[in-house]
């Protein structure tokens, strides 16, 4: 599917959920969107691994509203079997009462019994599918809401009415995999648009997320090496709907790369949701990504809580967007964990520095971190400050990078991006100052490509360049800026002022009276002739 029919099949899908949402919230109708698309995907793939596995045997529909409803009642006694051998190959099994084909059938033909189907079908998905990877899928999705409808009927025909309108826009596109993830991408996107500051809670666009994933899956010692050939692992502790995650693994698998695993963590059980709904809709197996519903600042995820520092899980990258400036409530007991303990905490009103140390504490020693923070972080005293300090002489501060304003849909405020490594081999800062290369829009502005590429060419070859980037020693950071960081301390991106040469401008003063002088005798002359009087030299 080329670019353009993915972005047609988003509008299309887009302009469907604009119609039929009516009073509800959008983002209470995404979440019912964003599953009726996950449950095609997971029919359509299923549908695949079974009609290969059955070969010939795989039937003709037959008057069933799809093949697999034939094959189960034609062969009864195969059916655990077959069920069996499907979960080793796809991991899951969707009985064809359930599968897309029927539902979308149900939908169309305003089926009574449509609405009792799908919560059926969302329990067993949730519950009998497989393993751990689909419990509490659906958890957010309340078919008996009265946002639907007030009575059954009224709920029942309305997701007659929208499971209809969505077959008929999906009708006209392939089944190929990633289809379906980058309409599902395109729609949390529009909905992120949609739903102003709650945006930041699972969206991070996708213009800032590609520079975050071309950083880190570059070398970490050398970036003009270019790309890393396998990337173990990655990893974002505040992973939202996880296309951040997603746009990491494309970077590097477009490069010619490979990924190991995917692990993620989400505190929103809406958004956890998402992100694994995201990763399986993108083609990433079950057995290729972990994502983990907890808070991150607590550190509840038992698998990052290993005392052994042998043992202690490390990842080759991470990327994260975390909440800006978020109050948090940090326990004395805080103070002796492992993240915190070389820096001290960050303070009650924001906790920008407590996200950032912990992503900092299980990055791998070769590995890159790449985080979007507000500005505060880089001039901000007190406990930052002391944070700020220990990370600069440690030597673990490798790139500041100031983005333009007005590019999330939850904030207006100008931000930036920190480069963490634990070992970097440049005993400076880079500070690259994008804030005026961006193209403006109506509600957000906007990176093209040409900005992009300058941000990261310059990271990765630590260019030089008046007004835009610059390399500053430490020597000078810690001495003459007191460990200041704020970027427009080293870089202005006010032109300079012209300096005027006082000799030049008598000079042009001087011949310009005697073009004066020269015109006036001529002009006199003329009047002279008229018989007129002069004018006055």
């Amino acid at each position: 599917m080329t670019i353009e029919q993915q972005k047609e099949l988003g509008k299309i899908l887009w302009a469907i959920a604009d119609q039929l949402r009516g009073a509800m919230n959008a983002d209470d109708f995404r979440d019912y969107m964003l599953s009726f698309l996950f449950l095609r995907y997971l029919s359509d793939n299923y549908e695949q691994a079974a009609k290969k596995e059955l070969g010939n045997e795989y039937p003709e529909a037959n008057g069933h509203i799809t093949p697999l409803q034939h094959w189960y009642e034609e062969n009864p006694d195969d059916v655990s079997a077959f069920e069996d051998l499907l979960r080793r190959r796809v991991h899951y099994v969707i009985k064809p009462d359930y599968l897309w084909g029927n539902i979308a059938d149900m939908a169309r033909r305003q089926n009574d019994e449509l609405l009792n189907t799908l919560q059926k079908a969302f329990k067993f998905i949730e519950t009998e599918s497989f393993d751990s990877t689909f419990q509490g899928l659906f958890s957010e999705i309340n078919l008996s809401s009265e946002k639907l409808g007030k009575r059954f009927k009224e709920r029942n025909d309305n997701l007659c009415k929208i499971i209809t309108k969505i077959a008929e826009g999906l009708s006209r596109f392939s089944n190929e995999k990633d289809t379906l993830g980058d309409a599902y991408e395109y729609l949390i996107g529009q909905f992120a648009a949609g739903s102003g500051k709650k945006a930041g809670e699972f969206y991070t666009p996708q213009q800032i997320s590609s520079i975050l994933s071309a950083i880190v899956t570059l070398d970490g010692q050398d970036p003009t090496t270019g790309k890393k050939k396998h990337l173990e692992s990655v990893f974002d502790f505040a992973c939202g709907s996880g296309s951040l995650l997603l746009n990491v693994r494309r970077e590097i698998k477009e490069a010619g790369g490979s990924i190991g695993k995917i692990y993620g963590q989400e505190k929103n059980i809406t958004t956890y949701n998402l992100a694994r709904m995201n990763m399986l809709l993108h083609g990433v197996k079950d057995s290729e990504f972990e994502i983990f519903h907890g808070d991150t600042l607590s550190n509840d995820w038992d698998s990052l809580r290993e005392a052994n520092p042998a043992k202690k899980p490390s990842f080759d990258a991470i990327v994260a967007n975390p909440p800006f400036s978020y109050r948090w409530e940090p326990s004395e007991a805080m103070g002796e964990d492992a993240r915190f303990k070389s820096y001290g905490l960050a303070p009650k009103s924001a906790a920008d520095f407590a996200f950032l140390l912990h992503g900092f504490h299980y990055l791998k020693e070769q590995g890159t971190m790449a985080i979007i923070l507000p500005h505060g972080v880089l001039f901000r005293g007190g406990a930052e400050e002391r944070i700020r300090r220990k990370l600069l002489d440690d030597g673990h501060i490798d790139t500041v990078i100031g983005l333009p304003a007005n590019l999330f849909y939850s904030t207006g405020i100008p931000v930036c991006i920190l480069v963490l490594k634990k070992c970097k081999k440049p005993d400076d800062v880079l500070f690259i100052n994008a804030s005026e290369y961006f193209e403006k829009g109506k509600r957000q502005n906007q990176l093209r490509m040409d900005d992009i590429e300058k941000i990261i060419t310059t990271y990765q070859f630590r260019k030089e360049e008046d007004r835009y980037s610059k390399r500053v020693s430490m020597e000078e950071i810690a001495q003459k800026h007191d460990y200041n960081l704020n970027i427009s301390r080293y870089i202005t991106t006010s032109a300079p002022e012209e300096v005027i040469s006082l000799e030049d401008v008598h000079q042009t003063l001087d011949e310009l009276e005697k073009k004066i002088v020269t015109a006036l005798n001529k002009h006199n002359e003329f009047l002279k002739e008229l018989g007129l009087l002069l004018l006055p030299k």
